[in-house]
């Protein structure tokens, strides 16, 4: 499975994907908002894009779907219940469905609510191991906000109940590089946080284009959202929540944390 990560250097940092079978030539593309872009470099490695996958509705991520189609006929696929929000979609998604590439990809659906009550993730598998294409759900060391659409109880839920369950070298691509605020957030929830600090130090003036791509073990070490138990996490929460429970939930300090997010 070859995966292209594309920076499109626009002001909200998108990150677009394309996934191509090694086999055939054959192509998906994630969220083409930089359409130029995403068909340029499917022609200079001479794959032929058959399909558009948008994880979700906002306009940022299917802004592009229109001139794909136009350039290559290709189908749109999303999750079921975005229907009435992306237009043209041609198929709706829901968890456990397969979406193929060529002969040798087979992409696994995660109803993934929490940015957006209509958010899926794809799962692959590949002999460089699995890999999560994860839209606004999961960035590197950070959580997806629940502004337009979506729901902090929600985006726990598929965080603690579908994401931490994923194998730890499971590699992360999100839809958009936030890697350096993120670890900013996670070291002012958490000083203490030496995973955090050093990948900070390595990558506060990476190129975008070369990101750094994480493993879900390394979003445990580095990921607040992840860091539920942690107790300098939890200590320092009650500064800025003085009604939080002395031995909160872990839903409890996702919601915390997710609400200083918002503001931080």
């Amino acid at each position: 499975m070859l995966i292209e990560q594309i920076w499109t250097a626009n002001r909200l940092r998108n990150f677009n994907y394309l996934i191509a079978c090694p086999h055939t030539g054959e192509a998906l593309v994630v969220d083409p908002l930089a359409t130029n872009l995403c068909l340029g470099v499917a022609s200079q490695k001479g794959w032929e894009i058959r399909t558009i996958v948008n994880t979700h509705e906002h306009g940022d991520h299917t802004g592009g779907n229109r001139a794909v189609v136009e350039a290559t006929g290709a189908k749109v696929l999303a999750h079921h219940g975005a229907n009435a929000s992306i237009p043209g979609m041609d198929r709706g998604l829901r968890a456990g469905d397969t979406v193929k590439v060529g002969t040798s990809i087979e992409l696994c659906v995660l109803d993934t609510p929490g940015h957006t009550m209509s958010h899926v993730c794809l799962l692959a598998e590949s002999d460089d191991g699995p890999a999560l294409i994860c839209g606004d759900t999961l960035f590197n060391a950070g959580a997806g906000n629940c502004h337009n659409g979506g729901h902090p109880d929600e985006l726990y839920s598929t965080f603690a109940g579908q994401l931490a369950a994923l194998p730890d070298a499971t590699r992360i691509y999100p839809g958009h590089d936030y890697l350096v605020n993120n670890l900013r957030f996670t070291l002012d929830r958490e000083p203490g946080n030496d995973d955090a600090r050093a990948l900070l130090d390595s990558c506060q003036d990476q190129d975008p284009s070369q990101a750094r791509i994480t493993t879900l073990g390394e979003e445990k070490r580095i990921n607040t959202f992840f860091r539920l138990h942690n107790p300098e996490i939890i200590e320092r929460l009650h500064d800025a929540f003085p009604r939080l429970a002395a031995a909160p939930s872990p839903r409890e300090v996702f919601l915390a944390l997710r609400e200083l997010r918002n503001h931080w």
